[in-house]
């Protein structure tokens, strides 16, 4: 059994990166799949479908959520879909390089990929002179 990824985000955002890190690795290890929220989005009415997302994902293990900008309502919606009983953890500021570290360690546990995925997220941010 694998952890799922759940995308939580922003209109685009998280099917934009799904899409590179697709390209980019030819293959997904893990069960991934991007929900958007769209902006005027009532999260009772959306909730639902969130949860039907979290189940396709989950991979017997849990589902890591990652979304794009912790406080706003998509990782508000990923917090109310962490309390419906699925096993899940929740990790903001989702980037590609963070989805890019998840994916290359798909044999970590729920316990783990919350830590791996903010490391992706710190280390790929590089400041450099060039």
């Amino acid at each position: 059994m694998t952890c799922g990824i759940l995308l939580v985000t922003h209109p685009g955002v998280g099917s934009a990166l799904l899409e590179v890190a697709t390209r980019l690795l030819r293959h997904l290890p893990l069960k991934t799949e991007a929900f958007d929220v769209p902006f005027d989005a009532d999260l009772d009415t959306l909730l639902p479908l969130a949860s039907a997302a979290l189940r396709r994902v989950d991979g017997g293990d849990g589902v890591l959520i990652l979304t794009d900008l912790y406080g706003a309502s998509p990782s508000n919606l990923a917090a109310q879909l962490a309390r419906l009983g699925t096993p899940a953890r929740r990790v903001a500021a989702l980037s590609l390089p963070m989805l890019l570290r998840v994916m290359n360690y798909p044999e970590q546990g729920l316990d783990q990929l919350p830590a791996t995925a903010a490391a992706g997220a710190r280390n790929g941010a590089i400041v450099d002179d060039a």
